[in-house]
């Protein structure tokens, strides 16, 4: 990531990687095939250093704490609340400082600085790294996860146990993937139970045993969870197709509209989305401090509310904030109408850009909810082993969105026609933007739905306190 953000930041500085400066936005200098590739190479390289950081640094950061259940409940604060806040003031102080230098002193600080933060927080792991936690790997979840499928398909003609006490078990096996203790036996997908039937040629004397033909109930319960979660996240992927516009046509929207603060200033569109970070920033907050105690009352739990129970407010709150957009292109169209504007695009029209604050603020409440919530509930209900598996999925869920949104507007922009088009090419005003965003609500309404089905059907991982199982005999400590 550091290598990519260094090659952009030097493509700003020397004058023969960037196109010239085009004040005048004509007969502008197109960047050429050297130039291109020299930034196409800087982000390739950002994006995969992102990938790669983004799902380990949390899970990272969680090991230094006590993560058990005991151990949560015994603290007055929540960890992913309080990385979702570090992460909202950095973009802050990103969309304010970083970008006021970029407009005002040039893009080779604007990109520098944030090099040169980056470098150092790489210097301070290293120097830091004998006083972190660091857990062994326990290897491939990948491979354990295959190896479930491949054993249960070699015996799917086997005969199951009535007993799921006869299903293999091995404690010295499974120690370096269940550290915090074991996954107890469920009821759900009973067919990849086969893949722990014991038969006469698997040799369980081995030390350890072929694990392509045996495996424990503990990583077959790993397989098991994987599933489980996997309905739940997928409904993450709908809600971000539905809101993608907001990164969109909401600016575009904005550059519509009266942006002065003063005579002399203008809010720059894009800038908006600062509405939406501090409502996160405080929300966190209050969320922290006031909604989980007055929740903690009624519910009788440590977190206030499950983790299944605040993404589904989070989810009711943005279908709210999309209708609530669909709201205000009507009366921006409106107002357009009325001052004859509808066929000038370029006009500015004469509503102020405020009024689209309070969607921003209400996805911005939103995400106190979802996004916080899926993370923790991700982090919760993953195998021990695959933590760092799901908070993939967590990222991968933004990426899967985007793109399926993008894929929906360009089906909305074919198929409404070449006139009265929903998402016209050039005049917005022109279009039917509040039908995409009455689309978008569509969308969320049956997303939610099909989360509510999903998280009733929803059984949470059942684990084996690993203080509780050295009560008694570690060779009695059955989890079936």
């Amino acid at each position: 990531m550091l290598q990519g953000m260094i090659a952009i930041t030097i493509s700003a500085i020397i004058p023969k990687l960037h196109p010239r400066p085009c004040l005048t936005q004509v007969n502008c200098q197109e960047a050429s095939s050297i130039q291109l590739s020299v930034m196409y190479l800087s982000l390739l390289l950002t994006s995969i250093g992102a990938g790669c950081i983004k799902p380990c640094v949390i899970t990272f950061a969680a090991n230094q704490f006590d993560m058990s259940r005991t151990g949560v409940a015994s603290r007055k604060w929540n960890y992913f609340n309080w990385y979702c806040f570090s992460m909202e003031l950095a973009t802050l102080i990103a969309l304010t400082s970083i970008v006021y230098i970029q407009d005002n002193v040039g893009w080779g600080w604007g990109l520098g600085i944030p090099s040169i933060a980056m470098a150092l927080s790489i210097i301070a792991f290293v120097v830091g790294y004998p006083l972190y936690n660091r857990p062994k790997p326990g290897g491939s979840p990948l491979v354990r996860m295959s190896q479930v499928v491949v054993a249960a398909w070699r015996k799917r003609k086997a005969p199951k146990p009535t007993n799921p006490c006869l299903l293999y078990q091995n404690i010295e096996i499974d120690a370096p993937v269940s550290i915090d203790g074991r996954l107890m036996h469920t009821q759900q997908f009973k067919w990849l139970d086969r893949a722990a039937i014991t038969l006469e040629g698997d040799a369980i004397e081995s030390k350890p045993p072929n694990l392509w033909r045996l495996s424990t109930v503990h990583r077959v319960e790993e397989l098991k969870s994987i599933i489980r979660i996997l309905p739940i996240w997928s409904a993450g992927i709908l809600l971000v197709t539905a809101t993608s516009h907001q990164s969109s046509f909401v600016v575009q929207q904005a550059r519509t509209m009266d942006r002065h603060l003063s005579p002399s200033f203008q809010i720059p569109p894009a800038s908006l989305s600062i509405f939406t970070v501090v409502t996160v920033l405080i929300g966190l907050v209050l969320y922290e401090r006031s909604i989980v105690p007055f929740a903690r009352k009624f519910t009788k739990n440590q977190s206030g509310l499950t983790h299944l129970q605040r993404m589904s407010i989070g989810y009711t709150i943005n279908i709210f904030a999309t209708l609530l957009t669909s709201i205000i292109e009507v009366k921006r169209k409106s107002v357009a109408a009325q001052h004859n504007l509808l066929e000038k695009p370029n006009a500015t029209i004469p509503i102020t850009v405020f009024w689209l604050i309070p969607q921003y603020c209400l996805y911005g409440l939103a995400a106190v909810f979802v996004d916080v919530g899926q993370l923790e509930f991700l982090y919760d209900q993953a195998p021990e082993s695959m933590k760092s598996t799901a908070i993939a999925f967590y990222c991968l869920t933004s990426s899967l969105g985007n793109y399926l949104g993008t894929m929906v507007v360009s089906v909305v922009h074919a198929y409404t026609g070449k006139h009265g088009n929903w998402i016209p090419d050039r005049n917005l005003n022109k279009g039917h933007l509040e039908y995409y965003y009455f689309l978008a609500t569509g969308i969320q309404v049956l997303n939610l739905v099909y989360y509510v089905v999903c998280a009733s059907f929803y059984t949470y991982k059942p684990l084996e306190q690993e203080k509780d199982c050295n009560q008694n005999d570690q060779e009695n400590c059955i989890i079936c």
